[in-house]
């Protein structure tokens, strides 16, 4: 079991997913001489290095040295020696070595304190290699904790021989496993507090609420990689995290119609694996965006309440049938999900789907137990959750205990008084939550990710722009549409990074990237983005014409502040 962030699995079979992307030339590019676009202080802009090594993380999956400077890296790490071997033994403890405390890496987490990261169980100072790094910006995100997820989300690291033997230069010691344990001990003998058992998170995640935890991935990061690594992947949590033992494990299928089954996880494995490339997303993400409209209630989600992954697992439909469901029988209207987490009253988190779409082979609803091809880990809903691909992320269950079926919809708080749109003028003494249907498909909706909110820029240049846009109901993206003049001229994004599944089963995000002109003679601009999905869906204009009082459904065009200069 996982103990801490710093004590984390391996990425070595955690690959970026890359097959079938359309465009995917910006996944592999290698090059010695690109050029490089001034998109202000540290924020957008890209250089190809001839240093020690170095990958421009600020652009995603670039290249990280010149020919004539690998083939003298390549010669200096030995690499002629077995390669998977020089993977496996990195990181691996080394005997002799001083040993160090979970607390005294997280001391250093900038350069003024030094920076360490932790690979396996391998503690590293990397300060001295911070300034050969062009995307230092990012890679000081995993200081003082550690480095695997991020290079599970830069691919030019993962299974190359240079890089493991560069960082193996930067070993000051090892990771002292009998604190991790000791720590892990007594989180977990602290009975007083529901949440003192939770897993521990990695440091780049920015925290909206530590209890219960509520977590997302920061912008700058987000879409450097198609997908989204597990420990950098948004949390979101409504009570303590069950700390669930699979060899005790069930899954309860009952309810209207169907015989009782007890599945435990080896049985839900002999149903037929399936596997799906899908994006959740929290039904308040962006809610940052309409609170600075209007304010109303909910977590400080700036965006990153989103990812991609790839899921696998049993599908409902199959799992359901081996139950005894008769799909037409009319009866029968929606299928409940309760969780394992539950709150002071033993009341389980508890979410319902239509029929129609848990019943629809099509419908790719998953029991999955695995996230990017390993086991779930307890945050993600160990040891199996649903995932309900192009629906609200509240539906997607996490650390499933019970499916039923039924003629009614859940009656959860999450599903009866929560999680629903209003308009704009509903307020909290006029809000009828009976009045209005539980979130399902989710609207069209983008991000601007890169450059960041007030990055300087000079009047008149050519500003490259990047972030992510996604619909949900298994719609794909057509068009990202960009302007930076306040809508008298548009551009469309050049790049849609996506994969080739079609509407109506894409359940996965779109990565883009465009560039607009920065207007002459102002001091500020902004860039909008709106999004165009197959069903030529668009995103509104406005925040407040959307405005609801639970700031959900925030999906208008996103609008990105930049100093001119």
């Amino acid at each position: 079991m996982r103990s801490h962030s710093i004590v984390l699995r391996s990425v070595k079979n955690l690959k970026t997913r890359v097959t079938g992307l359309q465009g995917s030339a910006a996944f592999s590019k290698f090059s010695g001489n690109e050029g490089h676009y001034n998109g202000g202080e540290d924020n957008g802009e890209w250089k190809v290095r001839g240093a020690v090594f170095g990958s421009a993380l600020a652009a995603g999956f670039a290249a990280f040295a010149a020919d004539s400077n690998r083939r003298e890296l390549l010669a200096e790490a030995n690499t002629n020696v077995d390669v998977d071997k020089i993977i496996e033994t990195t990181g691996a403890r080394i005997e002799g070595l001083k040993e160090y405390s979970i607390a005294e890496v997280n001391k250093h987490d900038s350069p003024e304190n030094r920076v360490w990261v932790t690979y396996k169980n391998g503690v590293y100072d990397i300060t001295d290699f911070i300034p050969l790094h062009p995307g230092a910006d990012k890679l000081l995100m995993a200081a003082g904790s550690s480095v695997e997820p991020f290079w599970a989300m830069y691919a030019v690291h993962l299974n190359n021989p240079v890089i493991y033997s560069m960082l193996e230069k930067y070993r000051i010691g090892n990771l002292d496993m009998a604190d991790v344990a000791s720590q892990a001990e007594q989180m977990a003998s602290d009975s007083s507090d529901p949440y003192s058992t939770d897993p521990a998170r990695h440091k780049a995640i920015i925290i909206n609420s530590k209890k219960p935890f509520n977590g997302e991935t920061p912008l700058g990061i987000l879409t450097d990689s198609f997908i989204t690594p597990t420990d950098l992947f948004y949390v979101r949590n409504h009570l303590p995290v069950p700390d669930v033992d699979v060899k005790n494990y069930e899954l309860e299928v009952s309810g209207l119609g169907v015989k009782e089954l007890n599945l435990s996880i080896d049985e839900l494995k002999k149903f037929p694996k399936h596997k799906i490339v899908a994006t959740v997303q929290c039904a308040g993400n962006r809610r940052a965006e309409m609170r600075a409209t209007k304010n109303l209630k909910g977590l400080e989600w700036r965006g990153g309440a989103i990812g991609n992954a790839e899921w696998a697992g049993a599908k409902l439909c199959d799992v359901l049938k081996a139950a005894g469901l008769d799909e037409n029988d009319e009866k029968i209207r929606h299928i409940h999900f309760e969780g394992l987490d539950t709150d002071p009253a033993n009341s389980p988190y508890g979410a319902s789907i239509p029929i129609e779409k848990a019943t629809d082979p099509r419908g790719d609803v998953l029991l999955a137990y695995e996230m990017n091809g390993e086991p779930l880990n307890r945050d993600h809903g160990f040891p199996v959750r649903v995932i309900v691909p192009g629906v609200a992320g509240a539906r997607n269950v996490k650390w499933l205990g019970r499916i039923i079926v039924s003629d009614v919809e859940s009656d959860s708080h999450w599903q009866q008084n929560d999680y629903k749109g209003f308009n704009p003028s509903t307020d909290w003494d006029t809000v009828d939550f009976t009045k209005s249907p539980a979130i399902q498909d989710m609207p069209v909706t983008s991000s601007i990710c890169s450059p960041a909110p007030g990055t300087k820029v000079t009047g008149g240049q050519e500003l490259v722009v990047s972030g992510y846009a996604w619909s949900g109901g298994g719609r794909s993206i057509v068009r990202v549409d960009l302007t930076a003049d306040g809508g008298k001229t548009w551009t469309q994004a050049e790049s849609l990074e996506q994969d080739n599944a079609r509407h109506p089963r894409h359940w996965g995000w779109t990565i883009w990237k465009g560039k607009v002109q920065v207007p002459e003679g102002v001091e500020t601009a902004e860039v909008w983005s709106k999004a165009v999905d197959s069903s030529y869906n668009v995103q509104p204009e406005s925040f407040s014409n959307i405005w609801n009082l639970r700031g959900v459904l925030s999906n208008a065009y996103c609008r990105l502040k930049l100093s001119v200069q």
